[in-house]
């Protein structure tokens, strides 16, 4: 996709897309360094959200966190269930991108009822219900989004939690390779794809997502029912070898996010050939499969992951004439709070 092809460039969704290389270029990491400095006098930090503002951005940040071997413990929920979880200990993230997700305000609320004094919210916006409730709020300098599908500002909440983590580090590549990482980013986004695997996707009823549980998968498993409007599903570890199979028809499509090497054999010989459905990967090394070759970069690898994947789905989503920045039913703010 690009900004130069009619096809492409009347869509809020992809302009919105094609912003993520600057927001890398220009992140200023300084913000989510001071909050780094709170969530260090506990090592417990908790990241909730909603939607696309906690799969990615969270579980990104838990995959880093453990790659590192920080000594911090970081978990992520549903604002929801976490009403339930004993969190004294805990620094809580709260990511919203409006700053009204009903679910967020309800356990920022909860939390300084208790006097919790580590709650702090990730939004784009001021003025809003979360600044409230929590103790301190840090933004998001992306801008707004009018697409339904979040796509810059996922990018953004990833690098702001990335970057709290640097303090693990003596050469963070957030401070070091901001402009390879952008230069990267666009090259991911406008590459050109393969059109019969474009064809093979869009008459695909279903499409699996595969992988590393880096929250990239789980990501485009949600981008795939707001961009394409298809049927997905997340097969998270090796999920998609050990019993899914059974019920996996050959006209439906698995896309491996970043495969382990040493798995390329089982999903060969239980996806491709047992089942006879198509298999994709998206990797930064050739694979037995057709792959969507992305370049290596310390500390951007999923973030080039999640983008060649959006760039996948808007494809198919043109290929489908469907129309990107909307849906029948799917809404921005999943439930949003009164008032």
């Amino acid at each position: 996709m690009n900004l130069r092809d009619s096809r492409y460039k009347e869509f809020a969704l992809v302009q919105e897309m094609m912003e993520t290389p600057e927001v890398i270029r220009r992140f200023d990491p300084a913000p989510a360094q001071e909050a780094a400095v709170e969530v260090h006098a506990t090592r417990r930090l908790l990241l909730t959200g909603e939607g696309s503002s906690r799969i990615f951005p969270a579980k990104n940040a838990i995959y880093e966190n453990l790659k590192l071997g920080s000594p911090w413990q970081i978990v992520t929920e549903g604002a929801r269930q976490a009403q339930e979880y004993e969190l004294s200990r805990f620094a809580v993230f709260g990511a919203s991108n409006s700053g009204r997700t009903k679910e967020v305000i309800a356990l920022f609320s909860q939390l300084a009822e208790e006097g919790h004094e580590r709650r702090f919210g990730l939004t784009a916006h001021r003025g809003v219900k979360l600044e409230e409730v929590a103790v301190r709020c840090f933004y998001l300098t992306c801008g707004s989004e009018n697409a339904v599908a979040a796509t810059k500002s996922v990018v953004e909440q990833a690098l702001f939690y990335r970057a709290m983590l640097a303090e693990t580090e003596s050469d963070s590549p957030l401070m070091t390779q901001r402009e390879s990482a952008s230069d990267a980013a666009r090259m991911v986004l406008e590459m050109p794809l393969d059109g019969k695997l474009i064809d093979r996707l869009a008459a695909a009823p279903i499409i699996y997502f595969a992988g590393r549980n880096t929250g990239v998968a789980e990501e485009l498993t949600l981008k795939t029912n707001e961009i394409t409007h298809k049927k997905s599903d997340y097969l998270e570890g090796t999920y998609a070898v050990h019993g899914i199979e059974e019920v996996m028809r050959p006209e439906e499509v698995v896309v491996l996010i970043d495969p382990f090497p040493a798995e390329w054999e089982k999903f060969r010989e239980v996806l491709a050939e047992g089942v006879g459905m198509t298999v994709i990967a998206v990797s930064a090394e050739e694979t037995p499969f057709p792959t969507i070759r992305i370049p290596k970069l310390s500390g951007y690898d999923t973030i080039l992951q999640l983008l060649a994947g959006w760039n996948l789905l808007v494809e198919v989503g043109v290929a489908l004439e469907i129309n990107l920045d909307k849906a029948e039913r799917a809404r921005k703010i999943g439930n949003v709070f009164p008032g």
